[in-house]
């Protein structure tokens, strides 16, 4: 019984080296996927997010795992979370780590390249709308797909600050949107 409670120095490294190499395979195939992968999940993707937890869970643990191997692995998922965030706090790092917003609509106009791009389907687009209360397309100053995967829908009737959407690439799309002195100075 105590076998199934110790660990031995040898394996917390191997376990320490698998999770920080799952962990990390897990975000590049979210990055390469996108931050579709990332939004209101369907069936299908809860299955397949309960089914990547198995392998990467199994894997972290070494097969066999103790309640040493549980801690040490456990333990490692939240040291690298950590060091991540903190990397995230530089610009450089964050947008390695992190895809940046897509604009999805410009107007009422679908910018179907970039709707492909981010693996958004018109069904879906067509759904935001609806859950933001858009009766018309003609209300629609510009649907943005956030880095979180939640997606953003602004209305035509306000006025735009450049500012909010200084990170979103094709943004001068929206020309015409914001009054000019509304901009900001990043300090």
């Amino acid at each position: 019984m105590m076998d199934q409670l110790g660990i031995d120095w040898q394996r917390a490294g191997l376990v320490v080296l698998s999770t920080v190499a799952m962990y990390l395979l897990l975000v590049l195939c979210v990055r390469l996927v996108g931050q579709r992968s990332l939004a209101t999940m369907s069936s299908f993707d809860l299955g397949c997010v309960v089914a990547l937890g198995a392998v990467v869970g199994r894997t972290a643990l070494l097969l066999d795992p103790t309640l040493g191997v549980g801690v040490v692995a456990l333990g490692t998922l939240f040291a690298t979370q950590a060091i991540l965030s903190l990397l995230r706090r530089n610009r450089w790092a964050d947008r390695l780590m992190n895809r940046r917003p897509v604009l999805l609509m410009a107007g009422d106009t679908p910018l179907r390249e970039n709707m492909r791009a981010a693996h958004v389907a018109e069904d879906e687009l067509r759904q935001k709308l609806r859950l933001a209360g858009i009766r018309n397309l003609a209300e629609v100053r510009c649907v943005v797909l956030e880095r979180t995967g939640a997606v953003s829908v602004v209305r035509r009737s306000e006025p735009l600050d450049p500012w909010l959407f200084s990170d979103v690439p094709g943004a001068e799309r929206l020309c015409g949107a914001a009054e000019p002195d509304a901009r900001r100075t990043s300090s």
